[in-house]
């Protein structure tokens, strides 16, 4: 018989009736019913219910436990009675009659119970998270992680692809956060960088000739936190893939991330086929580059109604070039005290308001309602109605001026709607590309011209478009995953050509002997002949949100760092001893 145990706390059934057994676990719930002392038995893999009655040779010992205590039983297997059994676990027809109990480690007064998973201050749950790992609900989630992950490895391989493992102390990436940064022993004064991801070296075995490349791989970003994002570090399921188009990753990767939300998913619905919308439609319609397509609502441009109109507010807005008058449709909203209340929420997120119209029965006809439709008349009025196709019960909101001055608000009221609406179907999830995001941006203040995504994508034309377009129209073979409203990964089709690295980078200010000194290893590289290459990066870490219904990104994560990037567990970070910081010519200069 082995040491410890020959089942797990989730083996025994009927089958192992008058069987001498031994288990052990921890000390779930203890329960005294006249007498009889019932002890809940957890391990990794489940509950075994264990009891012993005065009759027991260890009835006292059994008394004297307290709960997480980790103990060793041996006893017999008995069939419950059919009234007594737990249909809700395995085990749940059958008990262990305790004959020998050893205590294998006792625990103290608990800082926070695990069963009945009460709702626990964070702080204390990160102090002690080798307790709150033991509660049912992230324990079961950290387990699907792992399955997530290697089901993802197996898909990957299935695919071709080579898993390889690239530096973690390494040199600057151009993410866009800020660096973790390693002093080094060897080489004082200097310092290594944690990789905020492995973009140039994924891109640098694209150039020594391994055709498809994958890692689960940690990335680190000195980022301030929320909620699904960890202020420390990440995990990403890095992929690059050589001789690929755009539509070469897009085709590999959605039935990889389309495979793990159905396995995963609990059996909801999962979007078949990832429509692919432009960056400039998604702002049009959802306001946002990271659209919940589960909400049906999708906004129009209506200029042309407002446009020389009685509703002079709007009327005058359209005189301005580069104003619009956008439309969020409100189906089965077409009340007064609705359209009041959504006023409000405008109010109340910076903006003046929004105009109004709904639509009711009047007279056996279906006719708008509300200061902007009396403004614009029954003409105007019913031709919005019909490009938004709405019907009597229903209504619209609009709001005006440059678009960029209203479209975060207007994203967050189509949300509001559609949630106030119960159009919302949350039990799904809709997954789609968002493509064609521009190469640059600019500063609205100073006019200056700035990367919009990435500065390794190849533009759109190539270096023709760089140099006969206004940089602001140049497009980027750049792309994105979201689903329900989260963005999962980016990803680019890569620029592998110097001439047009250089230009792109001119662009926006930067000399040639900058690219060269800030990323030598790639230029090199790229010198001795670079194949074309794309690649991609889901996130691990949101992926798991999703599937585990959960908000907050530590609550899949197996020790996190609290919201002021601390490890409460362990003491990081920590101030260095003064020999340590004497090795590495360190000295801290006062606050």
């Amino acid at each position: 018989m082995h040491r410890y145990r020959t089942h797990t706390c989730n083996d025994l059934n009927t089958s192992h009736a008058n069987e001498t057994v031994s288990l052990a676990g921890w000390v779930h719930r203890i329960r005294d019913h006249g007498g009889v002392l019932f002890i809940d038995l957890r391990d990794h893999y489940g509950i075994t219910q264990v009891l012993a009655d005065p009759d027991s040779d260890v009835f006292f010992e059994v008394e004297k436990l307290k709960a997480e205590s980790v103990i060793k039983i041996t006893g017999e297997v008995r069939l419950r009675s059919p009234e007594l059994i737990n249909n809700k676990i395995p085990t749940g027809a059958i008990e262990v009659y305790i004959r020998q109990l050893e205590v294998l480690g006792e625990a103290e007064e608990l800082p926070l119970p695990v069963f009945g998973e009460l709702d626990y201050p964070e702080e204390t749950r990160l102090k002690y998270r080798f307790i709150d790992l033991r509660r049912n609900g992230l324990h079961n989630r950290i387990i699907t992680r792992s399955k997530v992950i290697s089901w993802i490895r197996k898909a990957m391989e299935s695919r071709g692809f080579n898993e390889f493992q690239t530096p973690i102390l390494t040199a600057s990436s151009p993410e866009g956060a800020r660096d973790f940064l390693v002093p080094s022993r060897y080489h004082p004064g200097k310092f290594y960088a944690l990789p905020q991801a492995p973009q140039q070296f994924k891109q640098l075995i694209m150039v020594a000739g391994f055709d498809r490349y994958f890692q689960i791989s940690p990335c680190f970003r000195d980022e301030d936190p929320r909620a699904d994002r960890s202020p420390g570090e990440f995990y990403q399921l890095d992929v690059e893939m050589s001789f690929a188009t755009q539509e070469d990753v897009f085709n590999t990767i959605e039935p990889v991330i389309r495979g793990v939300f159905q396995e995963f998913g609990n059996g909801r619905p999962v979007t078949e086929a990832f429509p692919q919308i432009t960056y400039h439609d998604a702002l049009m319609r959802y306001g946002s580059d990271k659209p919940d397509l589960r909400n049906p609502i999708k906004m129009q441009t209506v200029s042309e109604h407002f446009a020389g109109s009685g509703f002079q507010i709007f009327a005058k807005l359209l005189e301005v070039e580069g104003n619009e008058i956008r439309a969020i449709p409100a189906p089965t909203g077409g009340s007064r005290r609705f359209c009041d209340r959504m006023n409000s929420f405008a109010q109340k997120n910076g903006l003046p308001g929004m105009g109004y119209i709904f639509w009711r029965i009047d007279d056996n006809q279906t006719v708008g309602a509300g200061p902007v439709a009396k403004n614009i008349g029954p003409e105007r009025t019913e031709n919005l109605r019909k490009q938004l196709d709405l019907k009597a019960g229903d209504a619209a909101f609009f709001l005006g001026g440059k678009p960029s001055s209203f479209i975060s608000v207007a994203a967050k009221a189509r949300d509001e709607i559609a949630k106030e609406l119960n159009l919302i179907d949350t039990d799904r999830f809709e997954l789609c590309w968002i493509k064609d995001y521009p190469l640059f941006e600019s500063d609205e203040e100073t006019g200056q011209l700035d990367f919009s995504h990435n500065p390794f994508s190849m533009p759109q034309g190539g270096m023709e478009a760089l140099e006969t377009l206004d940089p602001l129209d140049v497009l980027g073979f750049q792309y994105d995953i979201v689903c329900n409203g989260v963005e999962l990964s980016s990803g680019a089709v890569r620029n592998h050509k110097l001439e047009i690295l250089y230009k792109v980078f001119s662009l926006v200010g930067y000399s040639k002997e900058f690219v060269d000194q800030n990323f030598s290893g790639m230029v090199n590289a790229f010198r001795f002949g670079a194949p074309p290459h794309a690649g991609i990066a889901p996130g691990i870490d949101r992926m798991i949100m999703l599937l585990t219904d959960v908000e907050n990104i530590r609550e899949v994560i197996v020790f996190p760092l609290n919201q002021r990037a601390e490890d409460l567990m362990l003491g990081a970070p920590s101030e260095p001893s003064k020999q340590a910081l004497l090795d590495l010519g360190i000295r801290i200069a006062p606050t």
